[in-house]
């Protein structure tokens, strides 16, 4: 809906992207805290296991369920649209700096979460929200920050779209991005330096 109102200005597409995205990203998390602690990302969810939060037995159960709703999510919005129901995404978006881009805001994401827990549930929706809003505008791949997404993206030739080709290296960056917070939080809670993080 973006893409077509927006008449050729990606400024207003992709303002238009990421305000409808923060919106419902704080809406499904609020619904979905207390049913499954919002998981919609396997790199929350093997952070979760990794920082012994969540038993591992979850995982993979939580990871089929966030790859069968991402590609139904995208099924859905196509159809709505009156687009082909799948339509391989011809979108280029690769190289260094969207590596890059992807690793910054999946660390961004992850630290945000953890960083929350000190706070009350509707706290971490507004934050997670409020971030990936951001991190549409401050990198340059536009924060996907989550494997099952740049698969369901994969999925459409629209402006949200990335090429099947291009997905690769953007799940790589994101499992950098989650071993690095995991190291680093592990570090910090070794240290016992006041922080809501382990």
């Amino acid at each position: 809906m973006g893409e077509r109102l927006a008449g050729g200005n990606a400024a207003i597409a992709l303002l238009a992207n990421a305000v409808a995205t923060g919106g419902i990203l704080f809406a499904l998390i609020a619904v979905l805290a207390p049913i499954s602690g919002a998981h919609m990302n396997p790199a929350v969810t093997l952070m979760a296991a990794l920082l012994r939060d969540r038993p591992w037995r979850e995982v993979a159960p939580y990871i089929v369920a966030q790859c069968i709703g991402a590609i139904l999510g995208v099924m859905a919005a196509q159809t709505m649209f009156d687009l082909p129901v799948i339509a391989w995404s011809q979108h280029v978006r690769g190289g260094t700096g969207q590596w890059l881009a992807e690793l910054v805001a999946t660390i961004g994401l992850l630290l945000t979460i953890r960083g929350c827990r000190a706070y009350a549930p509707p706290v971490t929706g507004a934050a997670v929200a409020a971030f990936i809003v951001a991190g549409y505008w401050f990198t340059s791949s536009t924060s996907f920050a989550n494997p099952v997404v740049t698969i369901a993206r994969s999925l459409t030739d629209s402006f949200a779209g990335i090429r099947p080709l291009d997905a690769p290296g953007f799940i790589l960056a994101q499992l950098a991005g989650l071993a690095i917070v995991v190291v680093a939080i592990r570090m910090l809670g070794r240290g016992r330096v006041g922080l809501a993080m382990d």
